[in-house]
């Protein structure tokens, strides 16, 4: 009970429930995003580390309603390449992440979620096949990056979004790689002895309104209209980048 009354008295905790429901809310619809939206804004509330353990636990949790569809619309053994490519990059952007000052965290995060928004918005897209080598390559990039900064996501929307694979499958791929990449990082962030119990309990209490943001966008996605859910999408993640950013304290 202690705990929860630590988590609960946290200064900005009401910022942090908004933006973990509209987290939700756009990973249910879209299978993408959820850091991009989540941490520019958490950055403003919490130090780095801290905001980064919050998204690891209600990340693990929240999504868990979404994943029998996305294990049913995705391919499981692509998910499986692109996790074996994350095992090399991890470490080495957690390592990074504990050099960086928040400051400089909030900058990077911030212009990495413009900078791969604008990228999806311009139509870039990885051209060559998608074969083993370059699916793990790919994962190689996104646990740099998850490491460093939690943004996992974007490498594998990018090089996916490319192919001619059907919206259902992206979205479930991206949602089962986001899951197993999330426990990736729990664990090197065990292992480097960087967990800590109040940012844990406040992620268990974000992962109710973010289940259900995610639920909620579940409900209203519609494979034949993906291009609108994903402009949706495209304007929340750039709000929230750019309501991120140091030059507005």
């Amino acid at each position: 009970m202690e705990l929860i009354q630590q988590a609960l008295q946290i200064d900005g905790l009401w910022l942090l429930v908004f933006a973990v429901s509209l987290a939700g809310l756009v990973r249910g619809f879209a299978g993408f995003g959820t850091a991009m939206v989540f941490m520019p804004i958490a950055a403003q509330v919490v130090e780095p580390i801290t905001a980064i353990i919050m998204l690891l636990v209600f990340d693990l949790f929240g999504p868990l309603a979404l994943l029998p569809r996305a294990w049913h619309d995705g391919e499981p053994r692509d998910v499986g390449l692109l996790g074996l490519g994350a095992i090399i990059g991890l470490p080495f952007g957690v390592y990074l992440l504990t050099q960086l000052d928040p400051v400089v965290f909030r900058w990077m995060v911030s212009c990495l979620a413009l900078m791969m928004l604008v990228l999806l918005i311009s139509g870039w897209r990885y051209r060559n096949p998608l074969n083993a080598i370059m699916t793990s390559i790919v994962g190689v990039i996104s646990g740099f990056l998850c490491g460093i900064a939690a943004l996992p996501g974007p490498p594998v929307i990018l090089s996916y979004m490319s192919s001619p694979r059907a919206p259902a499958m992206v979205r479930g791929n991206t949602i089962l790689y986001l899951f197993l990449v999330d426990i990736m990082t729990f664990v090197v962030f065990a292992i480097k002895g960087l967990l800590t119990i109040v940012p844990m309990v406040i992620g268990v209490i974000l992962a109710v309104p973010y289940g259900i943001g995610g639920l909620v966008g579940q409900w209203i996605f519609n494979p034949d209209k993906e291009h609108i859910y994903r402009r949706v999408a495209y304007a929340i993640i750039g709000i929230s980048a750019l309501a991120g950013m140091p030059i507005w304290d």
